[in-house]
């Protein structure tokens, strides 16, 4: 077994040895605490009949764990400092391919056709940058992806966000869009201590598995999110008042917006956080004939 990359003496060897500096604006924290790196990569449940996709390796700390459990790993580094480094501390292990490219620009599809073709599980294990984590996994699920489902490390109140059920002040428009496609889940917090530089916030690992089928089916996927969105933009508003500032000419449509709450019996007084997807899902095929273009 080699020698664990994320200990704070070894973490410290690596960054003396390339003179390395962290960059804020990419918000770097490398985690030096080999217990928590295993247990983030047991609840992938990877074999080696799995590949790996990771986003962000810094200096291989994850992704060395992931070699030894993944068939295969593909991390996706956009800070080419790394690629030396990487090349080096990743050097024993034979299945792991760096891609020097910015996740958010990257054409993940065609790269997992290209590299996992011989994988039918793929799962997506990572500690995301905090500054970009929802725009990651907005995209990772929007780009539909054939992955088993996503193990990733974030800022904790993002992860309570993401995972909130109707009826709490964490409940929003992304715990409806992630939770649309996926069961979501906090595995476990992590604290600022195991970070090196230590980040300002908590941390948590959220594990999301994908279903097999939405929770409610819509006839139109990106009306949906528009009205799920809408419904949040002033969390005091009611639905009412939230959908007609929001939606398209949506002051002059307010009987059309009542009729269509009518239609699927939500009282015009409720607040979004009150409803749930079903309930969103309902309400957004009854808008839908009001507002089609």
């Amino acid at each position: 077994m080699n020698k664990d990359i994320a200990t704070p003496l070894r973490t410290q060897e690596i960054l003396k040895k390339y003179g390395f500096s962290f960059k804020k604006s990419l918000g770097q924290n490398f985690l030096i605490d080999p217990n928590i790196l295993r247990n983030i990569v047991s609840h992938a449940e990877l074999t080696k009949e799995s590949a790996a996709i990771e986003i962000g390796p810094g200096i291989g700390a994850l992704t060395e764990h992931l070699a030894r459990s993944a068939g295969k790993v593909i991390s996706f580094e956009i800070d080419q400092r790394l690629l030396t480094v990487l090349a080096d501390t990743l050097s024993p292990y034979d299945n792991v391919k760096i891609i020097h490219s910015d996740i958010l620009k990257a054409d993940v599809s065609n790269i997992l056709a290209e590299e996992c073709e011989n994988y039918n599980d793929i799962m997506v294990v990572a500690n995301l940058p905090y500054y970009v984590t929802t725009p990651i996994l907005l995209k990772l699920l929007m780009d539909k992806l054939p992955i088993r489902g996503m193990v990733v490390m974030m800022q904790k109140e993002v992860a309570d966000r993401i995972s909130a059920v109707p009826g709490t002040k964490a409940y929003g428009s992304l715990s409806i869009a992630v939770q649309y496609y996926m069961q979501a889940e906090v595995v476990m917090t992590v604290p600022k201590t195991v970070f090196m530089p230590q980040p300002n916030v908590d941390s948590a690992v959220l594990r999301l598995l994908r279903r097999e089928k939405p929770p409610v089916e819509v006839i139109n996927e990106a009306f949906f999110f528009e009205v799920t969105r809408s419904s949040f933009a002033q969390r005091r508003k009611t639905i009412l008042n939230n959908l007609q500032s929001q939606l398209e000419n949506g002051k002059a449509k307010k009987e059309q917006i009542l009729s269509a709450l009518a239609e699927v019996n939500i009282d015009p007084t409720r607040r979004g956080e009150t409803l749930s997807i079903v309930e969103f899902g309902r309400l957004a095929d009854a808008l839908l004939p009001h507002f089609q273009k």
